[in-house]
């Protein structure tokens, strides 16, 4: 009997299957934005209250929370995926998991992420934490992505509610520091995704999704990069202007920031799908700078 239960599971379908399921919740994206809530937390916290567990509990169930709006957005995106190339080979669009099944996992992580960050944390966690899937889930993926080129703008608040629950976690109060951070994850985000999709235009453009450079074209969306990370780059000096950082964060800043805008200029004198790329690349290392100078600055002080 054993045998035939092996043989009815081959060892492939168990691998696709959680393939396919560590797609759907994008767990690169989840653990970025768990970073984003530590950093919360650490400019948050003082020396004394600092808490390992309460540390752990908010990132995992900051992951679970990100995880689940993730798969919220494979479900509602299904027929879009199917028609982008990008995404076509997405587990909906193949068949390797059922749109119920991706939505029965989405809710069951939120909810468990809100109930018990309620209960483990507090109640501004769990809000924040909710607030964050659903302006990333309803907001952004169902009301404005297919409406709006400013779809982008408005739906980077998700990631600034990750900020946000890390602060809370430590003062469960709406206090300075973290939204501070929370700016800058703002500001951000349009830089990082209009990247993105310069890169990804032509998917964009077939599949009806009014993304900034399908309908202002690349050269005036390259322009809006590098407005963008101008202010992106002031946000980034607000930490050190209000105290909450010191002289290892403002070099890592302004080291970052120089570096961030040099390659927004490169995208504007050459707005190729080339550099387009690179400048997506170089804002991934500019967040991940930023919020590692505010950690080190934080614990070295």
């Amino acid at each position: 009997m054993n045998r035939e239960i092996v043989l009815a599971y081959p060892k492939e379908s168990v691998m696709t299957t959680i393939k396919a399921y560590i797609h759907i919740l994008k767990l690169r994206i989840d653990i970025l934005i768990a970073f984003s809530a530590i950093a919360g937390y650490i400019i948050t916290v003082s020396r004394d209250e600092f808490n390992f567990i309460k540390l752990f509990l908010l990132t995992i169930l900051t992951i679970m929370a990100s995880a689940g709006a993730s798969a919220f957005n494979h479900y509602f995106d299904r027929d879009i995926d199917s028609v982008m190339s990008r995404t076509r080979n997405r587990p909906i669009p193949v068949g390797n998991i059922s749109s119920s099944k991706v939505l029965m996992i989405a809710s069951i992580l939120i909810l468990v992420s809100v109930i018990l960050s309620s209960y483990t944390l507090n109640l501004l966690v769990a809000l924040h934490l909710f607030l964050g899937a659903f302006v990333y889930v309803v907001i952004y993926t169902v009301w404005l992505k297919r409406r709006s080129k400013l779809n982008i703008i408005i739906g980077g608040l998700a990631g600034s509610f990750a900020v946000l629950a890390g602060g809370a976690s430590a003062k469960p109060e709406m206090c300075l520091p973290p939204i501070l951070l929370a700016i800058i994850l703002f500001f951000w985000t349009p830089s990082h995704f209009w990247s993105f999709a310069l890169f990804h235009k032509e998917d964009y453009k077939n599949a009806g999704v009014p993304m900034l450079p399908v309908v202002a074209g690349d050269r005036k969306t390259a322009l809006y990069i590098l407005l963008n990370t101008f202010f992106l780059f002031i946000s980034s000096l607000l930490p050190a202007f209000f105290g909450y950082s010191k002289i290892f964060y403002i070099l890592a800043a302004v080291a970052a920031g120089i570096f961030f805008i040099a390659r927004n200029i490169q995208l504007f004198l050459d707005s190729s799908r080339d550099t387009a790329w690179k400048n997506f690349k170089a804002s991934m290392i500019y967040l991940f700078v930023i919020l590692l100078a505010v950690i080190l600055d934080t614990s070295i002080r």
